[in-house]
């Protein structure tokens, strides 16, 4: 039952099977690089698009419950690890990339929440999200994607533990320290509120996504049909023990959100290259992007910001090897 759900509902591989026999019937071999090609990208683009849409609704409509004003008093409530903790675990129901983040972290920051608190919240919103488990379970499996998302909130809750203990408030911009966060009244939506305001997400938010998933859908069938398999497996597999530093290394300068690096991931790991070494590409992207980087030191001071970078991209790096060590053992 549980490998019909994975396969036939997460992964939609009835999906697959269709748009192949269409392919085929319409004189496509899909055995052929073109054709194979072909059916990768719509398949792969019309999954992502399906799943973002249902995940998008739903993590918005419990969004609705949580106002930032709502989640400023909940993190208030604890204290320690545990605040960290908490903020972590919020994270995973906020936004999908790293750039919206950005603002719900300057907001908490300024309404004074412990700076600690505040940098677990940023790690893990854009890291570790509904989105990430699902889709990662959809292609990898469940074992990959509860390991994910427990190793992400792990670096989350230390990167934020230790921020915490270097007592780096003074490396927070002015503005941001000295800004006041009114706690405007929430007016009761009712549930059909909610779910308009969910669709509403759904739309824009596909918007915005779509172009990046189309590329990272390009990518990945190019990558599955046409980069030969050889060529992958010495440069992102066991051939090469720095391929996860490479992988991270790389994977900041670019920006996209994971629905966009899930695809490319997914072509790699098929190609031969180390699970380890994929996921730490896409951790890096999704978390450490350059856009997002430049626009949290508008709120942060060098010093601050070069730590964070250092901790997150420690933290991937062990991630990624951890995933090459037990890889023959959840895949």
């Amino acid at each position: 039952m549980w490998d019909f759900i994975q396969d036939e509902i997460f992964g939609m591989k009835w999906l697959n099977r269709l748009i192949c026999s269409l392919l085929n019937a319409c004189g496509l071999d899909t055995e052929s690089k073109l054709g194979g090609s072909l059916q990768f990208f719509i398949y792969d683009t019309i999954k992502i698009m399906v799943l973002l849409g249902f995940l998008i609704f739903v993590i918005t409509y419990i969004q609705s419950y949580f106002p930032p004003e709502r989640t400023k008093k909940i993190l208030g409530r604890f204290h320690g690890i545990g605040a960290n903790c908490i903020a972590a675990l919020l994270g995973t129901v906020t936004p999908f990339c790293s750039c919206s983040s950005i603002p719900l972290f300057m907001g908490f920051t300024s309404a004074g929440l412990p700076l600690g608190v505040t940098f677990s919240f940023l790690i893990s919103s854009p890291m570790v999200d509904l989105g990430s488990l699902v889709l990662l379970m959809s292609i990898f499996g469940w074992k990959v994607a509860v390991i994910y998302v427990i190793v992400g909130l792990v670096i989350a809750v230390a990167g934020g533990t230790l921020i915490e203990k270097m007592h780096l408030e003074d490396q927070v911009e002015e503005f941001i320290r000295n800004g006041k966060s009114m706690d405007t009244p929430q007016n009761e939506l009712t549930k059909r509120d909610r779910l308009k305001y969910a669709w509403e997400q759904v739309a824009e938010t596909a918007k915005k996504v779509l172009p990046y998933i189309i590329a990272g859908v390009g990518i990945g069938a190019f990558i599955h049909n046409w980069i030969p398999e050889e060529w992958v497996v010495k440069t992102l597999g066991t051939g090469n023990p720095f391929g996860v530093i490479i992988a991270a290394i790389c994977g900041i300068p670019m920006y996209a959100d994971i629905f966009g690096c899930i695809p490319i991931a997914e072509a790699l790991v098929a190609k031969g290259a180390k699970l380890g070494v994929v996921l730490a590409f896409m951790m890096g992207v999704i978390t450490l992007s350059l856009p997002s980087m430049i626009m949290l030191k508008k709120a942060i001071k060098p010093k601050l910001l070069g730590i964070f970078i250092a901790i997150c991209t420690v933290g991937i790096i062990l991630v990624g090897y951890f995933f090459n060590l037990i890889q023959n053992y959840i895949i």
